[in-house]
């Protein structure tokens, strides 16, 4: 076997390194789809694959549970592929290399892939034991769980007889998930006609904001760059006149962006440097405290004409940036620290013809994520812009009976001599779109300790694998009613 033969769970990491060997992210799944094919056929067990790729495999219970309700244990097969400047693997043929440093599992150079990859590795290794006690199981791997959850929302779950379900892409093992959000994109097109102006060009760039993922740190403080730029071309306008030839920030909708630019022509660029850079100055100390790292700059280009945007679009962006809603939309008051909708301007682009605001909306309650659509859509309206909702995906509500996850705290106090946190998460897991799929389904989402996942600083615990592992084992033998 490969380098990491020596870690414990032997057979847990061994089918890890054999998974990251094989290219898989979001769009690239025929490869590790029928990896999964041929390890079932290989320990002759019943599989199915649909037009999706996503794989079902069955086994059938162990002494003492063949007559036990089955259990669905699911993982994603699909990981987000990123790499350091210097690294040159191609994802679309390359497998990622591991390295072990103590107790920590990482990449060399790139995204690790346990988000999901360790939950792959650990279903199959139960598969695959003559050992381990449990109930029928039905193995579901899915696929582009990164991109939207296109597998899981294909699934036709007619092949799947279980009302019980443990997801194992959770990332703290000291947490058992049970809720999570709904969500959907919604983009805003605002038409706009264009001019010739003469002017400097001047290039304004708001950098140096922490960003990051909105269904996360949506509740943490962080400035949203393209929200704070209509604020920024407001100050701008006090100043005096100018056009405006692009403005653009973020590049996914569910990205706090951390940046964003603007093309301005000003017809005195060296008096409206001057003046937005006091401007600037003072909305920076006004946001030091939670934005330390704020770096905005001016820097005059050539002069000449430009193809600009008329002051009637110029103004309506502004208005609209400054009036938009953004950020938390409400809180759980059922659920302690629960931010329970959002919404956030990940994408703010400019074309040759119109503006685009692209949102991420979120909201454990599907009544309130679709209050919140028809509150952009009124939006719009009022501000004259075409707008649609697409990508929905439905909120995993919290379900009080639980018969799971009482199991599931009983087997954790078992193991830990303590209780976990029962939490809800404002990100999206496909529980959400199980749940809705298969009624009156139980399920949780438990996992290994994971921090930096979708980034080439991804780590992976190896001693909280193993403890995981170990639980999902007691939980399974528990399954017997």
């Amino acid at each position: 076997m490969g380098k990491l033969s020596a870690l414990e769970p032997k057979r847990v990491f061994e089918y890890f390194e054999e998974i990251s060997a094989i290219p898989r992210g979001s769009g690239n799944m025929e490869q590790i789809s029928s990896y999964c094919m041929e390890f079932a056929k290989k320990h002759g067990l019943r599989v199915q694959r649909d037009a999706a790729k996503n794989v079902i495999i069955y086994k059938d219970g162990t002494a003492g549970y063949e007559t036990a309700e089955p259990v669905i244990l699911q993982g994603h097969l699909d990981m987000v592929c990123q790499k350091a400047e210097d690294c040159d693997i191609d994802f679309e043929k390359d497998g990622i290399s591991l390295v072990a440093e103590g107790d920590t599992l990482r990449a060399d150079g790139t995204t690790l892939g346990a988000d999901n990859g360790i939950a792959v590795a650990m279903v199959l290794a139960i598969l695959a034991s003559d050992d381990i006690a449990h109930p029928p199981l039905e193995a579901l791997f899915t696929t582009d769980e990164e991109v939207g959850m296109l597998g899981a929302m294909a699934l036709c779950t007619d092949g799947l007889k279980g009302k019980k379900l443990i997801n194992l892409d959770a990332e703290d093992p000291d947490t058992v998930t049970v809720s999570c959000a709904g969500g959907s994109d919604f983009r805003m097109t605002m038409r706009c006609g264009r001019k010739t102006a003469h002017g400097t060009r001047v290039i304004l760039n708001l950098k140096g904001l922490a960003g990051g993922h909105s269904g996360i740190e949506i509740d943490a403080g962080r400035v949203n760059a393209d929200i704070l730029m209509g604020r920024v071309l407001n100050e701008a306008k006090a100043i005096g006149d100018f056009e405006l030839l692009s403005v653009n920030g973020g590049d996914k909708g569910n990205a706090i962006p951390p940046c964003c630019s603007a093309e301005i022509v000003a017809a005195n660029e060296e008096v409206f440097i001057r003046q937005l850079k006091k401007r600037l100055a003072a909305i920076k100390g006004e946001i030091a405290d939670r934005e330390p790292n704020f770096a905005p700059t001016l820097c005059a280009m050539e002069t000449g004409e430009f193809d600009v945007l008329v002051p009637e679009a110029r103004d309506r962006l502004i208005a609209a940036l400054l009036c938009v809603p953004n950020g938390v939309a409400d809180r759980s008051v059922s659920i302690e620290n629960l931010v329970e909708t959002s919404l956030n301007l990940g994408i703010l682009k400019t074309e040759a013809d119109r503006l685009i605001l692209h949102f991420t909306l979120r909201s454990n309650k599907q009544t309130a994520l679709e209050f919140l659509e028809k509150r952009l859509l009124c939006f719009a309206e009022v501000f004259g812009c075409e707008a649609e909702a697409f990508g929905h995906y439905p909120p995993w509500e919290f379900r009080s009976d639980s018969a799971l996850l009482e199991q599931c705290i009983e087997c954790y106090k078992e193991q830990y001599g303590r209780a976990p946190s029962v939490v809800a998460i404002h990100a999206g897991l496909e529980c959400g779109v199980f749940a809705a799929k298969i009624k009156d389904l139980d399920c949780i989402s438990i996992g290994p300790m994971m921090r930096g996942v979708h980034t080439v600083g991804e780590r992976l615990s190896i001693s909280s694998t193993k403890a995981t592992f170990e639980l999902v084992q007691k939980l399974l033998a528990r399954c017997k009613g």
